[in-house]
C-alpha cells in the first residue's frame, strides 16, 4: 500500500486511494486475516500521511517509510463489529478468524463496557499477548465545592 501510494504522488501529485480488498488476489495469504485488521492497516497509512503534511507546528513527522524488519514489533489490530471479539467465561477471548482463545484476563470488566479492539502482539520471546480497548460512560462528578471553606492563594 505504501509503495503504491508513493509512486502515484510521484507520477501524479495526488494520493490514490488504495483499497486492503485489492491485496487479497494477489497475496493470498491476506484471506486468512481479519479484514478489519487490513482495514486497520489502511487508516494508519491515511493518518501517517495525513501527520506528514499537517501543518501543525508541534508535529514534525517525517514521509512515512517501509518498517525495519530489525526492530519490528508483530501485532495487529481488529476491531469489534456484532461481538467478533468477546471474554468467554473469563478465560477465553474470542477472536475473528482464530476462535476461542485461553487468556489469563488481569482485569475483569464491568458488565456496562463495551469493547471496541483487540491488538494482538508478539514479543520477542514468542509470548503473545492480548490488549482490548474498552468504552465506557463516564460517571458525572457529583462532588459540589464548598466556597465557605476554601483557602485563597496569592503569588
Amino acid at each position: 500500500m505504501l509503495s503504491e501510494r508513493i509512486e502515484g504522488y510521484k507520477a501524479t501529485g495526488k494520493f490514490p486511494s488504495v483499497m486492503p480488498a485489492r491485496y487479497k488476489n494477489d497475496y493470498p495469504f491476506l484471506k486468512e486475516v481479519d479484514s478489519l485488521a487490513l482495514a486497520n492497516v489502511q487508516l494508519n497509512l491515511q493518518s501517517a500521511f495525513r501527520n506528514c503534511f499537517s501543518k501543525s507546528m508541534k508535529k514534525k513527522n517525517g514521509f512515512p517509510k517501509f518498517k525495519s524488519s530489525k526492530h519490528s514489533c508483530k501485532a495487529h489490530t481488529t476491531n469489534n463489529q456484532k461481538d467478533t471479539v468477546a471474554i468467554i467465561d473469563d478465560k477465553y477471548i474470542k477472536l475473528p478468524k482464530i476462535g476461542k482463545v485461553k487468556a489469563f484476563i488481569h482485569r475483569n470488566p464491568d458488565d456496562s463496557w463495551v469493547i471496541k479492539s483487540a491488538t494482538v502482539s508478539q514479543e520477542s520471546d514468542g509470548k503473545y499477548y492480548i490488549s482490548g480497548l474498552f468504552e465506557f460512560d463516564n460517571a458525572e462528578n457529583t462532588y459540589v465545592v464548598d466556597k465557605t471553606n476554601a483557602i485563597r492563594l496569592r503569588f
